[in-house]
This record gives C-alpha cells, structure tokens and sequence, in this order.
C-alpha cells in the first residue's frame, strides 16, 4: 500500500493508505481507557484484522486513568491514526484539551481535571508520535473514495450527530476533496451512519466511554467491501468496565466519568442536540448493516 503524506487547502496534514480490498476496522475515542482498547485489539485478532487495517480517529487520551500506556499501546500496535483535539493539545504542550465545551459548562470543568491528570502523566516519547500524526486520512474502498477526520472536515473540534439537517453534511463535503464520498469521523461519541444524496457520513463511536444509551457497552465498526456495495458494521464491544472504573477511582480521576463506564449516561448532556438527548438511557439498536452503493461500479 502506497502511503504517503501531503496538505490540503485548509493546511491540515492529510495521509494517504492507498486502496483497501479487504475489511478495515473503524474505532475512535479510546479515552485513556485501556481495558477497552486491549478488547478491541483482541476482537480484531479473532476476527483476522492487522494493525495496518485499523484506522482510529482521534482522541486516544481522555478521561479515564491510563493515559500514556493507553497512547503507548495505540502507538506500539502501529495502526493508523489521526489528530483529534487532544493529542493536538498535548503535543503542543496546551493548557487545555480543546474539546470546544462551552466555557464554563460541566463538560468544560470535567475536562480541565482529565486533561491536567493526562498532562502529567505522558510522556515525551509518546507525546512526539501525538505531534507527528496527520489531521486526516485518505483511501479507497469498494469504489469510495473515504477521508477521515476527529470532529469535521474543517474543524478537529466540531461535534456532528446524527439529527443534524442535511445542509450541515452537505457542507462539510463541500469543504472536502470534490471526489470524498464517504466521511469517517470521531468526537461526538455515538455511533451512526447517515447518508445525504450519494454521500455517506459515518461514525463509530466511541471506544473508550458508552454512548449514553443506559448501557457500559463501547462502539467500534467495520467497512467490508463487496462487489457491488460497501458493508458497514456498527458492533458493540463488552470489555472489563469495572476494572477501568475502578482504576479511575483509585487514580481520584473524573468520578462522573467513572460512574458513566457503569451506567452508561454521560454526566452532562451539554453537547447533545434535542433528538440524542430524549433518547439518554435507551439501548442502541444495532440493526442491520448499511449496503453503500459501490461508486466505481455505478459510474462505470
């Protein structure tokens, strides 16, 4: 695979992994939570997924109470990854994570207690490989053309749900590469695809905190690409919750977000749009995958 590296017109550091012919694993959001992310790797060891077909998207440092051996782990198993706000603020040595909470906001005071506990605790070599990872990805798969971003195409920060009206989607494609026909991005923490004319954002959720569906479950996806369409997958993962919560505990890290790995509720809803917030507390529904039309095949 052809991997190399450029800038776009917004200046943001773009990789590009060539093309896919074969399932790639999609997780974001592994938030410090090691427990989880040893799962997730060991999910994609049972199922025949390496390293070099896993893309994560960004914030691998959050809440929860392993920073540097939770970046340490992403870093060591050499799968792809991109910049969200953190490791774009830990890097750069920051005074604060850069979520984009509204200021003085219960998110906002939370996050100024992870982010100083993770401040501390990374550390240089780690940090580096934060510094030198790219804003975006690029790749083909099943005749789409996909780019990866954290939050969207012209903000890392930028949290986009599912609610949101079409014109929000049809911009942030408009701001991408005219040929980006699939979007893949991180932050906002609940999984979903949507998709908008030909176009199809996706997400898939968050790694290493529940989706605020009631449940402890953590969120991660896999694209399939088949003759005629793109496969997409949203699976939950079951993981030792208790033992990162409990580590949370001892570490007198985040105590609202440690009880969120048990319950499954976010200890603020602040950054939710009305629909995801009337639905706190009820159980995702998997449902059937989402079949994508292959573009290589329609056009042909």
């Amino acid at each position: 695979m052809d991997v190399s590296a450029t800038e776009n017109r917004y200046g943001a550091k773009i990789q590009d992994l060539g093309h896919f012919d074969d399932p790639v694993l999609i997780c974001g959001g592994a938030y410090s939570n090691l427990e989880a992310l040893v799962a997730l790797f060991d999910t994609a060891d049972r199922n025949s997924i390496p390293s070099k077909r896993i893309i994560h998207t960004g914030d691998v440092v959050a809440y929860c109470a392993d920073p540097d051996t939770t970046a340490g782990l992403l870093r060591d198993r050499q799968v792809h990854a991109i910049q969200g706000n953190v490791e774009e603020s830990l890097s750069a040595s920051r005074p604060d994570c850069g979520c984009g909470f509204n200021e003085g906001s219960l998110c906002d005071k939370l996050s100024d207690e992870w982010f100083t506990y993770a401040d501390a605790l990374i550390g240089d070599g780690v940090r580096t490989w934060m510094g030198h990872l790219p804003q975006h990805l690029v790749f083909e798969i099943a005749g789409r053309r996909a780019r990866v971003v954290h939050g969207s195409v012209l903000e890392i920060n930028r949290f986009i749900f599912a609610s949101q009206p079409d014109a929000d989607f049809e911009a942030e494609f408009s701001a991408a590469a005219p040929d980006t026909d699939l979007i893949i991005s991180g932050h906002s923490g609940i999984p979903f695809t949507r998709q908008v004319g030909e176009k199809v954002w996706h997400n898939s959720g968050s790694l290493g905190l529940p989706a605020n569906d009631g449940t402890p479950r953590a969120w991660y996806s896999i694209l399939t690409p088949q003759p005629d369409s793109l496969r997409i997958d949203i699976h939950a993962l079951d993981y030792d919750h208790e033992t990162a919560r409990k580590k949370m505990n001892r570490a007198n890290v985040c105590g609202e977000y440690a009880r969120a790995l048990g319950t499954g509720i976010w200890p603020s809803l602040d950054v939710l749009p009305d629909s995801e917030k009337a639905r706190t507390g009820v159980p995702l529904e998997l449902g059937e995958p989402v079949f994508i039309e292959n573009m290589a095949a329609a056009r042909s």
